[in-house]
């Protein structure tokens, strides 16, 4: 279910270098939002196409979203101010529907925030692993400790936690088995490696795939990807509707 709202900004707050935290009041989305689901964010009236952004956190009545500053958009919503208002179109998409059991949950740099919601949301405690370009980036960490078993830091430069990419350390959990699934949002080659090392220890592996959006609703196709069908043919689906999380043997990864 989803439908527009006018939502007052409770908090904005900087989590690390162009990463903002925003807090929005917002009743009926935060009752019908899931994990996975994004918002689509009217960032000013004189931008036509609005900005897509993962639902991080849910608290009550209030949604938490997690956005890079890049472009325009973005600036301009990283300098609003508490009480101000914003219009959102959501929740969009398909979330995570994930197994009972243990889950690992895999989240790379501003494709971490989703995961927070994903991993308060499995019902056995899930293990985490993070990775992030430096120690500088690195965000939400404290947060997933508090509702994660097991929560691994990586650094493409080793400036914290463990030096490289989550593929070292998922194998590892992987090789020690008793997971469920994997679920995982971040860059695509990250989860290209995620999904092909899930796929080796034959373990389920949903995948939350970032895309360009125009409408958020499916009806402009400008974030088509391709995906295999149930006859095994090959096939586009919208990232905005058919997703943003994917079976990753579903997934065209080359």
């Amino acid at each position: 279910m989803s439908d527009v709202y006018s939502c007052e900004v409770t908090e904005i707050r900087e989590l690390a270098e162009s990463i903002f935290s925003l807090g929005i009041i917002c009743p009926s989305a935060a009752e019908n939002a899931r994990a996975g689901q994004f918002v689509m964010v009217r960032c000013g009236e004189e931008r036509v196409l609005r900005r897509p952004i993962s639902i991080c956190r849910v608290y009550g009545e209030m949604i938490e979203l997690v956005f890079e500053r890049k472009g325009g958009g973005t600036r301009w919503l990283a300098d609003r101010s508490r009480g101000e208002m914003l219009n959102i179109l959501g929740p969009l998409g398909n979330g995570f529907h994930l197994p009972e059991g243990r889950i690992i949950i895999i989240g790379g740099g501003i494709g971490s925030p989703p995961m927070l919601f994903t991993a308060e949301s499995v019902k056995d405690e899930a293990d985490c692993i993070l990775g992030f370009r430096s120690a500088a980036n690195v965000i939400l960490a404290e947060d997933f400790r508090q509702v994660c078993g097991k929560v691994i830091l990586t650094t493409d430069d080793g400036s914290l936690g463990l030096h490289g990419t989550v593929a070292g350390p998922l194998e590892e959990l992987l090789k020690e088995g008793g997971y469920e699934a994997v679920a995982a949002c971040g860059p695509r080659p990250m989860l290209s490696a995620v999904a092909s090392l899930s796929r080796r220890y034959e373990v389920k592996c949903f995948v939350s795939l970032e895309e360009r959006m125009g409408c958020g609703v499916g009806a402009c196709v400008v974030c088509a990807c391709e995906t295999i069908a149930s006859g095994g043919e090959k096939t586009m689906s919208r990232v905005c509707r058919d997703g943003p999380v994917f079976d990753a043997r579903d997934v065209v990864w080359e």
